[in-house]
C-alpha cells in the first residue's frame, strides 16, 4: 500500500482527530477524543515514514532531523488546518507526529473559560501564564487570548514562537510573529531584542529556561504584558518552577519580582467527556494581595488554601473543578483521580457524593 502525506493529513481532519503517529511496523495511528484509533489495516516500513518525512518536512529542518536527532516545524495544510509537525529518529528509523490545530480561533464562548480571565489579559501590564501537561491547549486558549486583544484594543503584540501555529490578522492592534528557528535563533534571543521593537504585549511560546524566564520577568515589571506558558499542573507548582529554576542566591529577589509582576495563573487540562467529545478542566489563580504577599513571603504552600477562599474573585482549584464536573455528570470518576492533585481528598469527595 501506497502512503500520501495528503491523504493522511486529510483523513486526520476528517475524522476529527487530535493527533497522528506515525512509525515503523504500525498502521498510522490517530487519536480521537484521547483513544488511539488505526488509520489503517497496513503497517508502515521504513521506506514509507521516510518518504512521508521527506515529502512535507523543509530542508532546514531535514538537516536538523539528521543533526540532532529531531526536528519541530509548523505546516499550513491548503485552507483547512495548520499542523505542528515533529519528526524525529527512533531505533535508527524515522517517526513523525503530526498534531491538528484548527485554522480557525476559537471563541471566547467556546473557549469556556470565565470572563475574569479575559480581564485579567486585558492588563496593560503583568506576567499572565497558562500551564498544562503536553495536549492541553494552552496554544489554543493563548490564540483566542491574543486574538482578543487584538480585536478591543490599539495594541503592539509580539509573539514568540516554536513553531508558529496561528496566524493572527492585524485588527485594532499589530502582530508580529517570530518563528525561533527561521526568524531568529532562540526564545531568549527573541525576547531580548523584543524590548527595543515597542512592545505592548509579548507572548512567549514556552519559557523553558532559567534566562527566558528572567527576561519574561524584567519585561513584565517595566511596563509590558508578557503572557507565557509552562508545564506546570497547578499554580503552586508553577510558582514553585519559577523560583527553583534560579539559583538559591536569587531566589528571594525572584520571589519579589514575581509578586510584584503576576497577575494571574490558569492551569488546565482536556478530559474525555462522557457521551464524546473532551471538557476542559481549570484551575484559576487571580492574583490578590494575599497571594502576593505569600509569594514574597515564601508561604507558597498556603496558596492552595488561598485559592479555595477566594471562589468570590473567580479563583478555583483543579480538584474542585474536576469534582463539579463529575458531579455534572460530565467526566467519570476515572477520569477525576487521573488528574487530581489531592488525590486522597478528592477520592473520598467522590465516593461520598455516590454514597448518598
Amino acid at each position: 500500500m501506497s502512503f500520501e502525506i495528503n491523504k493522511l493529513l486529510n483523513f486526520l481532519i476528517d475524522s476529527e482527530g487530535s493527533d497522528m503517529i506515525l512509525t515503523v511496523g504500525a498502521p498510522p495511528t490517530i487519536r480521537i477524543d484521547g483513544e488511539m484509533k488505526n488509520a489503517s489495516k497496513t503497517a508502515l516500513t521504513e521506506e514509507d515514514t521516510t518518504m512521508l518525512m521527506e515529502s512535507i518536512t523543509p530542508q532546514r529542518n531535514q538537516k536538523e532531523l539528521k543533526e540532532c536527532g529531531s526536528t519541530d516545524f509548523a505546516v499550513f495544510f491548503e485552507d483547512r488546518a495548520t499542523f505542528r509537525m515533529s519528526a524525529f529518529r527512533q531505533q535508527n528509523k524515522i517517526a513523525m507526529v503530526m498534531r491538528l490545530i484548527p485554522r480557525a480561533i476559537m471563541s471566547i464562548e467556546k473557549l469556556g473559560l470565565p470572563g475574569s480571565v479575559f480581564k485579567q489579559a486585558m492588563r496593560p501590564r503583568g506576567l499572565f501564564l497558562v500551564t498544562g501537561p503536553t495536549g492541553s491547549g494552552k496554544t489554543t486558549t493563548l490564540a483566542t487570548i491574543i486574538d482578543h486583544i487584538n480585536s478591543t484594543s490599539s495594541k503592539h503584540i509580539i509573539t514568540i514562537e516554536d513553531p508558529i501555529e496561528f496566524r493572527h490578522e492585524h485588527k485594532r492592534s499589530i502582530v508580529t510573529q517570530r518563528e525561533v528557528g527561521i526568524d531568529v535563533p532562540e526564545f531568549s534571543e527573541a525576547l531580548r531584542r523584543a524590548l527595543r521593537q515597542d512592545p505592548d504585549v509579548i507572548l512567549i511560546g514556552e519559557m523553558r529556561d532559567l534566562e527566558t524566564i528572567s527576561i519574561a520577568l524584567t519585561a513584565a515589571e517595566t511596563g509590558h504584558l508578557v503572557l507565557g506558558t509552562l508545564h506546570t499542573n497547578s499554580a503552586y507548582d508553577t510558582i514553585t518552577r519559577i523560583v527553583d529554576a534560579f539559583p538559591t542566591n536569587q531566589q528571594e529577589l525572584v520571589r519579589i519580582q514575581l509578586s510584584n509582576t503576576l497577575n494571574m495563573v490558569v492551569c488546565q487540562t482536556l478530559c474525555k467527556k462522557i457521551g464524546g467529545g473532551r471538557v476542559p478542566a481549570y484551575e484559576l489563580m487571580k492574583v490578590n494581595s494575599g497571594i502576593r504577599n505569600q509569594i514574597r513571603e515564601n508561604k507558597i504552600q498556603q496558596i492552595p488554601s488561598s485559592i479555595q477562599i477566594s471562589r468570590s474573585e473567580g479563583n478555583i482549584l483543579m480538584d474542585d473543578h474536576l469534582v463539579e464536573l463529575y458531579y455534572k455528570g460530565l467526566i467519570t470518576p476515572e477520569d477525576v483521580l487521573a488528574r487530581a492533585n489531592n488525590v486522597p481528598e478528592v477520592t473520598k469527595r467522590i465516593y461520598e457524593q455516590e454514597g448518598q
